[in-house]
């Protein structure tokens, strides 16, 4: 009996990629609802029993493609949360919002997040993960709050959870606004946000 020669680790995840990165290319040029499957087949170059073997259904790549959206910025995001010592809220965002900027061009990942939050608008599955993974987001915003208190940075009485909400919610704003209207870059955001911080003068 003759040995199957065993298919490597590195094969299957080389593989598995090159699907992902076909779905990406398909999903980016025609949007999550006009790719179909038949579509990532011919882009990635192979078989459908190799395509299905990774991926049954476009469910399955929309998920995938998702946690691989999301994934980059979890941990850009909670490097932030624990970086020693803490950085003040504002380089906190200005790093954020670096990472975002590598992210929003033609090919950026974060171009898919608005077809992935469409799409959980659809699908529950979907939905909960998104809903699951934006939470972690924000507990890394909270956290960043709360040692921003600790530090003296913001005042005694300020809710880490509401300070962290409300510094999460600047990120998806920023590049909402720069992936629509190409507008403001960073700097101005950046220039406006430490005016709010500020308050007023004199």
């Amino acid at each position: 009996m003759c040995d199957v020669p065993r298919v490597s680790d590195e094969h299957l995840a080389a593989r598995r990629r090159q699907i992902l990165d076909a779905a990406r290319r398909c999903f980016l040029r025609d949007g999550f609802h006009n790719t179909s499957m038949q579509d990532v087949i011919r882009e990635a170059g192979l078989s459908v029993g190799a395509v299905y073997r990774y991926f049954p259904s476009k469910y399955d790549l929309v998920t995938a493609i998702a946690q691989a959206v999301i994934g980059g910025a979890d941990q850009v995001f909670a490097e932030l949360a624990r970086h020693e010592p803490p950085l003040p809220v504002t380089e906190v965002l200005d790093r954020a919002l670096t990472y975002v900027d590598s992210q929003t061009g033609e090919d950026g990942v974060l171009r898919l997040a608005i077809q992935v939050w469409s799409e959980a608008q659809r699908d529950p599955a979907l939905a909960e993960f998104v809903r699951a993974t934006y939470g972690g987001f924000r507990n890394h915003f909270v956290a960043i709050a709360r040692r921003a208190g600790e530090a003296g940075e913001l005042p005694a009485e300020a809710d880490p959870e509401a300070v962290g909400a409300a510094l999460f919610g600047l990120v998806p704003g920023y590049f909402m606004q720069r992936m629509l209207t190409g507008s403001p870059d960073r700097a101005t955001f950046l220039a406006g946000v430490r005016a709010l911080l500020a308050g007023p003068t004199g």
